[in-house]
């Protein structure tokens, strides 16, 4: 059965251009114009993956407010950004409000297709892996992490991080003890124009969500000036 993927998007010319897209890739898209338009159109069934721009007619932040009210009928669901607003207080409250990941305007066309292969490919390895942990997944301490699924969990809860925050928990693992600068880190987001306000924004995110499921969890410590640390004890 095709995935389902909704655009959330005011500018009709850019709402077609990227349903075209997207269907040319097998999936079944439903297309909105404004935020109350999507809110009704999701009303009954959420999609498998929502793409939504932040400003909507007359409504600034519009996909903010939509996003916060997505995630709260479904924490798990992707959701991705694609703007123009791309200053780093925007960027921070997408992050913050739980999206996987957050695309700058203009944006080729294949690339945001792919983008979105790619991220429902490991929310179906994640849905299908829901309550196992994979044999070849890597232990530090009661700390496992399966790459292919981009699963993470501890003291064996499940841990719900967005591709990006699990690159980062990654790479701060590999040596547990050491450690890892801000420049490391901004590698492991894949993303350009990365700085350490953000780095530490996604840190702040992956603590709280790790705190979630242990109010004692203090395996991240933060290296003034540098960057960030895990700490085993």
């Amino acid at each position: 059965m095709s995935k389902s993927i909704a655009i959330v998007e005011d500018d009709p010319d850019q709402r077609a251009n990227y349903t075209d897209a997207i269907t040319a890739k097998g999936y079944n898209v439903s297309a909105y114009g404004s935020r109350r338009e999507a809110l009704q159109g999701m009303e009954t069934q959420l999609p498998d993956l929502v793409v939504l721009d932040i400003i909507l007619g007359e409504e600034v932040d519009a996909g903010f407010q939509l996003c916060r009210e997505l995630l709260t009928k479904s924490p798990s669901l992707p959701v991705i950004f694609l703007t123009e607003r791309i200053n780093e207080i925007d960027k921070i409250s997408g992050l913050r409000l739980g999206a996987w990941d957050y695309l700058p305007k203009p944006i080729s066309l294949e690339y945001l297709a792919e983008r979105i292969s790619s991220l429902l490919r490991i929310q179906e390895t994640r849905m299908q892996n829901d309550h196992e942990v994979s044999p070849s997944a890597k232990r530090i301490g009661d700390l496992s992490l399966d790459q292919e699924a981009l699963l993470v969990s501890w003291k064996g809860s499940r841990i719900d991080l967005s591709g990006t925050e699990f690159r980062m928990l990654a790479k701060l693992v590999r040596m547990p003890g050491h450690a890892v600068s801000y420049e490391t880190l901004m590698h492991a987001t894949m993303q350009s124009l990365v700085t350490n306000n953000t780095i530490n924004t996604h840190m702040r995110n992956i603590r709280k969500k790790f705190e979630k499921v242990d109010g004692d969890f203090a395996s991240i410590k933060s290296e003034y000036g540098f960057g960030y640390r895990w700490s085993q004890s």
